[in-house]
């Protein structure tokens, strides 16, 4: 697999390229070793792709998770307590995990759990690889990295789709590089307020 395409939004890739050329380096070279053939063992039930065999996104996923594991990038999770009461939200949102449960009991209110995770991390830079459905990358560039970059724990954030190409060979839903470049585009240059690198890639 190769990279085709990127898009620097907030000078994410310049940023990259002078403060850690080796992570972007590391990027390339996993996505060069994906073997996308391999990975081309889904038996499409769909009746335009009829008798057709695409490009499994579950296949691939676990050669990213096994070559990034490789070369040292692990998950990053964190995990939240929430509540309804708006005011009490703004207080406790940067607060530990067990404070902001004990502080939503203290008023009363029932604790609801959640996390945010993002896919791989290493030396402050998130990548999120996205074969997955379309509406997935916007959760990825406005909840994921942008939640990593305010809370200080990224600088960078990478969003790995497939080319157009690529996408026709693949179930119907998955998201691809052109659309989600125009739809990051039209938010305008300052939204969402995070470095992001879009990069689109084809075997």
């Amino acid at each position: 697999m190769k990279i085709v395409q990127y898009y620097s939004h907030l000078n994410g890739f310049e940023f990259i390229k002078y403060h850690k050329p080796h992570v972007w380096d590391e990027l390339e070279s996993v996505i060069n070793d994906v073997d996308a053939e391999k990975c081309r063992t889904k038996s499409s039930g769909e009746a335009r792709k009829a008798g057709k065999t695409l490009y499994s996104p579950v296949d691939m996923n676990k050669e990213f998770l096994s070559l990034f594991g490789e070369r040292g990038w692990s998950e990053r999770r964190v995990t939240n307590w929430l509540a309804e009461d708006v005011t009490l939200l703004r207080h406790i949102m940067t607060l530990e995990p067990k404070d902001q449960k004990e502080m939503i009991e203290a008023k009363g209110l029932e604790p609801l759990m959640t996390y945010n995770q993002t896919d791989f991390v290493k030396d402050r830079v998130a990548v999120e690889i996205q074969f997955g459905k379309y509406s997935f990358v916007a959760h990825d560039l406005f909840v994921k990295h942008m939640s990593f970059f305010i809370a200080d724990d990224i600088d960078v954030g990478i969003e790995v789709v497939p080319m157009k190409s690529m996408e026709r060979e693949m179930s119907s839903g998955v998201p691809y590089y052109e659309r989600d470049l125009f739809n990051l585009m039209r938010q305008g240059r300052g939204i969402p307020a995070v470095p992001i690198i879009l990069v689109g890639v084809a075997p």
